[in-house]
Parts: structure tokens; C-alpha cells; sequence
């Protein structure tokens, strides 16, 4: 039994003591810089006023001429070109110009190029060095299942000395994500290598789960046989623990035992971020449930600008649907809106939803709910709405949980038994997502550091030794 165990350790460890080492590598760069996005910050920054003057179609009849039948959602944006629609269903979303409801989609680099200038002017830089640099499905930063709404994807250079590059949707014309030149190279250093996730591979999503999680599996199972050998080779003099190894061995030994505990963690933790539904849950709602939050209105009922006009600082209007009726926000800045509810005077609307009103919607979505609790800053299960100061609405439904957005109405967690249960073992294991340690950041910082760096050390043993064996 022990020969196997020491077999199976020795050739799992020689094909897997690279990728271990580049894990911990890696791991310390991600936790300081990030895979690229657009925050909201930068996405509402770019948006200019919106022009009430260019608007003479519907939302209704917006959403007709999408021919999205089944559309959930309608935002209306301020382009280059003058306003548009923007419908939006659970898969895909299309842009109409609110002047005559001709399609708004950006076909030509020249009304891509025309975007992009009007969004570096509205973050304050040179637009004239703005320049389309390619248009493509897939590249290494549009990669993720995100944004298969918006392909294909134009790219162009903004000029400026950080090298930032901007993608411009083609089906909405909005720009979905931002990229400098120092956040690609240290990318290169961290994301792209630690989640395995070269273009070529991650564009073919499932090819790529079934890769990652049946390597970082072997690489558990690696780790496992290790600690067991590990501990079962313990030799105890006096009160001193020492190893029946010599030279890089007897190293990687005594650092192992060190680390077992961080790196068994770590790594397990590790694989199940690739879970997808394995073992636990995904956190999404059911049909019955998504069939309550997602059922298409009649937008011929979505309030109109007569009763409650655009305020002239307006950004982004948006409609939706709550509890069977259709509500619009005006969205002025970053952390300022105003929701306009049908058969409620201008003086009586508030800036979010209230707790009374976030009720009736989980009474649609689960019996048994108790009242609800605004998620505070320091929850354990802590998720923020987008719009910055707007309350979050936690419902407990017997074991079931829901995060009810004040700001737009939607569910921003759900919540079961198996969810809160990956919520510790993967987010408290593999980012030390704990409140302690999330309330203190600079210690947190230096036990990811520190506990990777020792990780790396033990992984380089590794491909020492392996590297002597193949010799």
C-alpha cells in the first residue's frame, strides 16, 4: 500500500510540481491585480446627459422594433449618434435609436471609433488619439460568457499613457469593458496563467472547465498522497520532529509538513471554484423563480415622460418590471436616482425601493419569509448593490435566503443551505474572505503573501526533485 502511495506521489508530483508552483505564483499577483472589467464607476463616467430633445418613440414601441419579445429590461442611453434604446431579454439585447426606431447596432469602425471619442471626452481625455486597433468574436480580455451578447467586439487604443484600450459592443454600441497596459502584463503574470485560460481554450468554455477541474482534481489527489507520506514519514527524536530524508528531500519533507494544512486548503478550495454545480449549488434561481423576476410586461404600460420629465442631468433611464407593474429610474450619478412608480405623484417618489415593497415580491417568489433585514457592511454573506448607498434587502424564507436590490428590484443572492456552505469552503479558504480579515486589509495581505510564498517554496522543491528524477 505504501509502495503505491509513494509511486502514484513521485509521478503526480513530477507532472504536476510546475503547475503547483505557478499556482502560488500567480495567486499572489491576482490578489493585487484583478482580471480586467469596467466597473460601474468607469462605465457611468463615460455616459454623457442625456438629449430629451432626440426622443420621439415609446419604450413600448422601442422594444417592438428590438424584436426582443422577450425583453425584461430597457435602459436609455445618450450615444455619438443621439439617444437610444437599449432593449435587453435573458440572452440577448439590441439598441434602437429613440428618434425613429431604426436599428442602433454598430456595424462600421467609424460609428465605433465616433463611441469610443465621445466616452474618452466624457473621462476627460483626448479623444482625437483614439483609435480602432481591431474587431474580433473573442480576444484574451473578452473571453468570458459575458459578453456573447455583445460580440463581436471592437477594440480601440485611447492614446493616453496607460495604454487603455476600450471594447465597444457591436449589438448596443455601449462600451463593456477597459484595459490598460499595466493591468494586461501583470495579467499575463497572474489570471491568464492561473486559471489556465489562453484564448485558444477559454473560448470554448466547456472544453476548458473539463480541463481545469480534472487538473486541479489530479493536482488534490497529488496533494493528498503527499500529506499522507508526509506524516506517515515523521521521525520524532527527543522533541524534535525530523525527517528520514537528506538534501532537497528532507527540505521538501519538513516544508510540506509546514505547509500541509495551507496547501490541502488552498488547493481543494482551488477546485472547487471550478465547480459549476457539482457538488454545490450555483446560487441561481429556479424557473418557477426566474419565471416571477423575468416575465416579459407589456411595455405599452411603461410610465412615459409626461407626468415626470427626464431631469436635464439624467445619464440613464431605465425601465423594469416589480411586482407586475413597470418602474423607471433616472439615474443622475454614480449613488443618485430617482425611481418614478406608475399612479404615484412626482412629489411622492422615493429614491429606492422600501422594504414593504421588496415583501410583495418575495411573497411571489417563496412562502414563509420573515421580514426583511438591510445587509449590513460587515456581513458574512455581504453583497452590495451597484448603485452606490442604495439598502439591500435580505428575506429569510425558512432555509431559503434572498438579497433583494433597493436600487433596481432584482436578486442579487440567493441563497440555500449548499450555497452558504461553498460561500466557507471556497470564498474563507481560497481568498480569506473572513469578516476579520476583510475589516483589516494590510493583515490580510500579508498572510495571502506570506502562506503563497511558503506554498511556492515547497512547490519548488518539488520541481527540483522531479526535475533530478527525470535526470
Amino acid at each position: 500500500m505504501m509502495g503505491a502511495i509513494v509511486l502514484s506521489h513521485r509521478w503526480l508530483g513530477i507532472a504536476f510540481c510546475l503547475l503547483f508552483a505557478m499556482w502560488f505564483a500567480t495567486g499572489i499577483v491576482m490578489h493585487f491585480v484583478p482580471f480586467p472589467s469596467l466597473t460601474e464607476a468607469e462605465r457611468f463616467a463615460g455616459l454623457a446627459p442625456v438629449d430629451r430633445g432626440g426622443i420621439r418613440i415609446s419604450v413600448g414601441d422601442a422594444v417592438a422594433a428590438s424584436g426582443i419579445a422577450d425583453a425584461t429590461r430597457v435602459r436609455l442611453i445618450q450615444r455619438s449618434d443621439g439617444p437610444v434604446y437599449i432593449a435587453s431579454g435573458p440572452t440577448r439585447s439590441r439598441a434602437v435609436r429613440a428618434s425613429d426606431g431604426q436599428d442602433a447596432s454598430v456595424i462600421s469602425a467609424e460609428a465605433a471609433l465616433a463611441i469610443v471619442r465621445a466616452h474618452a471626452r466624457q473621462r476627460g481625455l483626448d479623444a482625437a488619439r483614439a483609435t480602432i486597433a481591431g474587431h474580433s468574436d473573442y480576444d484574451q480580455w473578452s473571453v468570458p460568457n459575458g459578453f456573447d451578447r455583445h460580440r463581436p467586439l471592437f477594440r480601440a487604443a485611447l492614446g493616453d499613457a496607460a495604454g487603455t484600450e476600450v471594447y465597444v459592443s457591436s449589438s448596443t454600441g455601449e462600451v463593456v469593458l477597459d484595459t490598460a497596459r499595466g493591468e494586461r502584463a501583470w495579467n499575463w503574470a497572474g489570471s491568464v496563467l492561473h486559471w489556465i485560460y489562453p484564448t485558444v481554450l477559454r473560448s470554448n468554455w466547456a472544453l476548458w472547465d473539463g480541463v481545469v477541474w480534472t487538473l486541479s482534481l489530479l493536482a488534490l489527489i497529488a496533494a493528498l498522497l503527499g500529506a499522507v507520506l508526509g506524516i506517515a514519514r515523521v521521525k520524532i527524536r527527543g522533541r524534535l520532529i525530523s525527517s528520514p530524508y537528506r538534501g532537497w528531500h528532507a527540505l521538501h519533507h519538513l516544508i510540506g509538513l509546514a505547509a500541509t494544512l495551507f496547501v490541502l486548503s488552498w488547493i481543494f478550495s482551488g477546485w472547487l471554484s471550478m465547480d459549476h454545480g457539482r457538488l454545490f449549488s450555483r446560487g441561481q434561481l429556479t424557473p418557477t423563480e426566474a419565471g416571477v423576476m423575468n416575465s416579459p410586461p407589456d411595455w405599452r404600460d411603461a410610465p412615459s415622460f409626461d407626468r415626470q420629465p427626464i431631469a436635464p442631468s439624467a445619464r440613464e433611464i431605465e425601465w423594469f418590471a416589480f411586482n407586475g407593474d413597470i418602474h423607471r429610474r433616472d439615474r443622475v450619478a454614480l449613488g443618485r436616482q430617482t425611481l418614478i412608480r406608475g399612479g404615484v405623484p412626482p412629489d411622492e417618489q422615493a429614491e429606492y425601493f422600501s422594504p414593504r415593497e421588496a415583501s410583495e415580491l418575495t411573497v411571489r417568489l417563496a412562502p414563509g419569509c420573515d421580514a426583511p433585514s438591510v445587509v449590513a457592511g460587515d456581513d458574512v454573506y455581504l453583497v452590495r448593490s451597484v448603485v452606490r448607498g442604495a439598502p439591500v434587502y435580505r428575506f429569510r424564507c425558512n432555509e431559503l435566503w434572498f438579497d433583494i436590490d433597493g436600487a433596481d428590484g432584482s436578486v442579487l443572492q440567493r441563497l440555500d443551505p449548499s450555497r452558504r456552505t461553498y460561500r466557507w469552503v471556497y470564498n474563507a479558504l481560497h481568498t480569506f474572505d473572513v469578516p476579520v480579515l476583510m475589516a483589516h486589509p494590510h493583515w490580510r495581505d500579508v498572510l495571502i503573501v506570506g502562506l503563497c510564498a511558503l506554498g511556492l517554496v515547497f512547490s519548488m522543491t518539488g520541481v527540483v526533485i522531479g526535475w533530478r528524477r527525470l535526470r
